[in-house]
């Protein structure tokens, strides 16, 4: 016998700023993997850094038309003078938090990620993850909706027009 549970689904990623809408009204979101998650709190830890965040960008260029750009960046505290230099008005960020924890508590100790209006609209709905080959480590977007093609090492696309 399978046991039944009425409860909503949890959602390990959730807005930590600057949450944002399509046309349709729907929430554009960007799922962390737990083990982009894992990875990017053991650099955090190993950094001694709680305020290290991933930013993905997404330019013209690569192979395919578009590509990613993935750098660790430090946040400041949104009182902090740098803040606008690292986080500016059309940026989300987006938060993991693993199944134990409260999202609603505020904390800024999990894994983040920063996108610009425009990399989310090419994004949303899209997974990052962290993926470990032969050829080395690394960041990668997978599962984007918008995406008819990438180059096979997973840094460059086109997109559904």
């Amino acid at each position: 016998m399978r046991s039944f549970a009425a409860s909503a689904r949890h959602h390990a990623t959730r807005f930590a700023l600057n949450p944002r809408k399509d046309d349709d009204g729907n929430d554009m979101m960007l799922e962390i993997t737990p083990r982009a998650a894992k990875r990017l709190s053991e650099i955090m830890e190993k950094d001694d850094n709680p305020n290290l965040a991933l930013r993905i960008q997404v330019e013209s260029g690569g192979c395919h038309g578009f590509q990613y750009l993935m750098n660790l960046v430090t946040i400041p505290g949104k009182d902090a003078q740098e803040w606008s230099s690292v986080v500016s008005e059309d940026d989300s960020i987006f938060q993991y938090y693993p199944d134990d924890a409260d999202p609603n508590s505020g904390s800024r100790d999990g894994p983040r990620i920063i996108l610009d209006e425009p990399s989310l609209e090419l994004l949303k709905g899209s997974k990052v993850d962290f993926t470990m080959e032969l050829i080395g480590s690394q960041f990668k977007i997978v599962d984007n909706p918008y995406a008819t093609s990438s180059c096979g090492c997973g840094t460059s696309f086109d997109i559904k027009m």
